[in-house]
């Protein structure tokens, strides 16, 4: 039944209205729009606005608007949308025309088995990020694994610490989660995350380290902390140097300042055979974590390419 709706909105729907585009800076809301229809049209303007995922966009910015799942609106393609909602989902359009991330404009993102809420205090989270929750969870399932707590440094959203918290959650096992960031707006995040997800992490503010008590270590220190070179920002996609945080980017002039400082201290933070995970950019800047790693005490450290990415994950185990 599908496919034969399908096939009756293909053949009903007109050429898209370019000149109302150039005219009006959109499509007019008072033609007949079916979902199709406007499925179609939106998908062509962001793609000409640059989005690199229109479809996508599109699909989620609709859904948003007539309160569908991707999968409601490819089954309702011939269903009208009304003047109101097609005012309501012009407005969006316009925010991602003009490179707000979709995120943002939803105020919410998935991430692992969960959703987190996202703003422009933090970054929204990548799907590349969740190989490193999934380095942490494997290594947490090893019987050899210590005890003690996980802490996530530059938590930002708190993604990562609340996505490990929810797993540690299911599988019973009693391990506290903590996650600090030097930024207090990006904390306000956190929490409001965690109180939404009832999840038990706990946040603290402060510059990496200096956020915790000086004797304080753990079994796990996870962390995706900035790495971009500074003068490689000014060449990011606009959806990312004009909206994210440039806090959470910049990582120095060869993109290592943030790196050292993690590198400096991780040795003495992690109990025996405790395991340090981070996610950065190149192979080439994980190997210089290696090196920095091995110089501070933290020998035998392995640079891991991400699946699905364009990240890299440096894994570092202390002595037992």
């Amino acid at each position: 039944m599908a496919s034969q709706g399908i096939q009756a909105t293909e053949v009903a729907t007109p050429p898209p209205l370019w000149h109302s585009l150039l005219t009006n800076g959109g499509f007019v809301t008072d033609d007949i729009w079916t979902i199709q229809r406007l499925r179609d049209w939106t998908c062509a303007y962001l793609d000409k606005h640059g989005s690199l995922t229109p479809r996508l966009d599109t699909d989620l910015l609709l859904g948003e608007v007539l309160k569908l799942p991707r999968l409601q609106l490819l089954l309702r393609l011939e269903q009208l949308v009304l003047k109101d909602e097609l005012a309501a989902f012009k407005a969006l359009v316009k925010r991602r025309a003009a490179r707000e991330p979709v995120a943002y404009i939803l105020g919410r993102r998935a991430f692992y088995d969960l959703e987190v809420r996202v703003d422009a205090r933090v970054l929204v989270p990548r799907p590349e990020t969740e190989s490193l929750v999934d380095a942490v969870l494997l290594f947490l399932k090893e019987p050899t694994a210590p005890e003690g707590a996980v802490l996530d440094l530059c938590t930002g959203s708190g993604a990562i610490a609340l996505a490990i918290a929810k797993a540690l959650q299911a599988r019973q096992a009693e391990r506290p989660v903590l996650a600090t960031d030097v930024s207090a707006p990006a904390l306000e995040v956190a929490r409001q995350n965690a109180a939404l997800l009832t999840l038990p992490v706990q946040f603290a503010q402060g510059d990496l380290w200096a956020a915790l008590p000086a004797d304080q270590r753990f079994a796990v220190i996870a962390s995706n902390p900035p790495y971009v070179q500074h003068d490689t920002i000014a060449t990011l996609e606009p959806d990312v140097r004009a909206w994210e945080p440039h806090l959470a980017l910049d990582g120095g002039a060869d993109g290592l300042d943030i790196l050292r400082q993690i590198a400096a201290h991780a040795a003495r933070r992690l109990v025996p055979g405790g395991l340090l995970a981070v996610e950065l950019g190149s192979p080439a800047q994980g190997r210089a974590l290696v090196e920095l790693l091995t110089a501070a005490g933290l020998p035998g450290g392995k640079v891991e390419p991400v699946t699905e990415g364009p990240t890299s994950l440096v894994l570092a185990r202390a002595p037992t």
